[in-house]
């Protein structure tokens, strides 16, 4: 599936403010084709992880309630210059996507 990751992150003193939005089509399985009339698969996030330095800092288990494209901002402390941050995702699927970045 292609998708992608954005995220920026603001370093204050030791604060890292996260925003991050992850390109996936988030399907309950209750919408219906208006062409065929049959149900879309479901077909969403079910869990990201936000990794500082391959620490978690912040776990989050996804249902069908969360909108297509979700959007997520949070700050954590302890963060420095040169450090990394990785969001990762699975879906209802198994498949998966993954970023890295340099906290600057």
């Amino acid at each position: 599936m292609a998708t992608g990751i954005k995220v920026t992150v603001r370093l204050k003193g030791d604060v890292a403010d996260v925003k991050s939005l992850i390109k996936h089509p988030m399907e309950t399985g209750t919408r219906q084709d208006t062409d065929t009339g049959e149900f879309v698969p479901m077909h969403h996030i079910t869990q990201i992880t936000f990794a500082h330095n391959d620490a978690p800092v912040l776990l989050v288990d996804c249902s069908t309630a969360v909108s297509k494209d979700p959007y997520f901002r949070f700050s954590f402390g302890n963060a420095s210059v040169g450090d990394r941050l990785e969001i990762s995702w699975v879906d209802s699927r198994g498949e998966s996507g993954s970023t890295e970045t340099v906290l600057a």
